[in-house]
């Protein structure tokens, strides 16, 4: 009687999850194009700071030191800036130019066969069974090299997964929730460790001048957090999200790849051949950036600082390290006879690009709308001082700023730039209850991750969307919200609790990172 009942309770919590994410999924999918949705909301943005500018805040920006006022989209000055600033708007929108710039490499490679008899050799030897934290682990590596993930990973775990013969989007949802959810999860040092220290010490230094911060200070807490992460997305991944993907019908524009088990002896030796190159090419790379006098450092000899030069050419590197293999590879293997074959392969996948770009015209227009209207700031800072208000306990205080950052991130993608509103008011006032800049840091990092997945305002959230919809053209922002609910859920639960249980056992954050602070 009582397994029966456990049963039975079970299959009750399986249906009210089912039931509540499809609930989201029909409202989000009721909503307009992806490309309207920004549309609207940059109106909507237009219209309310217009009515806002008329109020007199007397919440005080920590950055400039003066009171928040919302700026009037709709007053003639603002729209002629709008109109004069449109096309530098589209063309300086990041995400753009790094998924083309990065799709035209990857593009040549697929065409011409070279990633398909690559991840044949690689299904080869991963077993099924590890085929999902291992995806969900190289997602997270992937941060390394900036966004590389989002234009690379995500599309590719589609492929891997449906390699596998299971559902490219179970794919596009495990390597999400790696290279987005996991953000702050890494095995090795990136350069958002060098961004956010700087803030973190500049905020610390405001109530106590001598501080310093590390920039490793979170580098443990990161590393046994990427175990986390791939732990929880794995359990995630097949346990909800598999299931329920797994009944949607695949009727999108895609290429079912034919007989995955078998390598031919001409792909074989063309694989070989362009794998030799790309391993060659990454030989140079590595010889090249090795020397502490390397061009390709920053002034400082750091290869990891955001203004490495290394760092910025990573999109260009990507371009290379699969273009060149690529072409290679084709001619070896007969995919490729001409050069116009390549430049085929290159139109071909700019042509699917298409209404990703539209998207991003309307996404570039209303971030830009948004943050020059300042609501975000007011909405970030009003929630501090909220936080501050409530005057918790310590532990209490943690999860209140997990919390915080995590609804914040809802409205402002930008780590950088919450971090740069919030860090001011949040790192001062848990100093004064005793809290180390450091463990702040680490629970803004944690908030900062968990609810990227679920954002449409994230910039890559659309770019994510055009993936499933490849596979799925019913997809929308709905779909893909509902299938990334439970790991934003789970990670918040999951690493909140493994950041208190880290703090309670005492263990290292990072390099020379204290939990406590105290006056003198």
């Amino acid at each position: 009687m009582d397994s029966l009942t456990r049963t039975s309770s079970k299959g009750s919590e399986s249906r009210l999850m089912a039931g509540f994410l499809n609930a989201i999924e029909r409202a989000g999918n009721r909503l307009p194009e992806p490309a309207l949705i920004f549309l609207y909301f940059m109106l909507l943005v237009m219209g309310l700071s217009a009515a806002l500018s008329l109020v007199e805040f007397s919440i005080v920006n920590p950055v400039t030191q003066q009171p928040v006022q919302i700026n009037n989209l709709l007053s003639t000055e603002a729209l002629t800036n709008t109109l004069t600033n449109m096309v530098t708007t589209f063309t300086g929108f990041a995400p753009l130019g790094i998924v083309l710039v990065a799709m035209l490499g990857v593009g040549v490679a697929e065409s011409s066969g070279f990633i398909n008899v690559a991840l044949k050799k690689m299904l080869r030897v991963t077993p099924k069974k590890l085929l999902t934290p291992m995806l969900i682990f190289v997602a997270m590596f992937s941060h390394v090299a900036a966004d590389a993930g989002y234009v690379l990973v995500i599309p590719l775990g589609a492929i891997i997964f449906m390699s596998a013969g299971r559902h490219p989007l179970v794919g596009i949802a495990a390597a999400f929730s790696g290279v987005s959810g996991g953000f702050a999860a890494n095995m090795v040092p990136t350069g958002n460790d060098a961004l956010l220290q700087g803030f973190t010490q500049a905020a610390a230094q405001l109530l106590d001048p001598s501080y310093n911060v590390n920039t490793l200070c979170n580098l443990f807490f990161g590393i046994a957090s990427s175990i986390l992460i791939t732990l929880v997305g794995w359990w995630v991944t097949e346990r909800i999200v598999e299931p329920r993907v797994s009944k949607m019908t695949l009727d999108g524009d895609y290429r079912q790849e034919g007989d995955m088990s078998s390598v031919s002896q001409q792909e074989s030796r063309a694989f070989n051949r362009a794998g030799l190159v790309m391993v060659l090419g990454l030989a140079a790379l590595a010889a090249a950036a090795w020397p502490e006098t390397s061009s390709l450092r920053s002034p400082d000899g750091s290869l990891t600082a955001y203004g490495a030069p290394i760092m910025k050419s990573i999109v260009p590197l990507i371009f290379l390290i699969f273009i060149i293999p690529g072409i290679v590879y084709g001619f070896a293997s007969g995919t490729f006879k001409t050069g116009k074959d390549v430049i085929h392969s290159m139109n071909d996948s700019m042509s699917k690009m298409g209404s990703y770009m539209v998207m991003a015209f309307f996404c570039a227009m209303f971030i830009k709308a948004f943050s020059d209207s300042n609501i975000g700031t007011l909405v970030a800072l009003a929630g501090a001082d909220g936080l501050k208000a409530l005057a918790l306990p310590g532990e209490a205080t943690i999860i209140g700023m997990i919390v915080l950052t995590a609804v914040v991130n809802l409205l402002i993608g930008s780590a950088s730039a919450k971090w740069a509103l919030l860090s001011p008011i949040m790192v001062p006032m848990l100093m004064a209850v005793g809290i180390s800049p450091e463990l702040t840091q680490a629970a803004f990092r944690i908030g900062d991750s968990c609810t990227n997945i679920i954002t449409p305002l994230m910039v890559f959230f659309p770019l994510v969307v055009v993936y499933c919809q490849r596979y799925v053209k019913s997809a929308g922002v709905g779909t893909l919200v509902s299938i990334m609910m439970p790991y934003s859920i789970a990670f918040f639960v999951a690493w909140s609790v493994f950041l208190l249980v880290w703090w309670g056992m005492g263990m290292p954050l990072g390099v020379a990172a204290p939990y406590t602070w105290s006056a003198g």
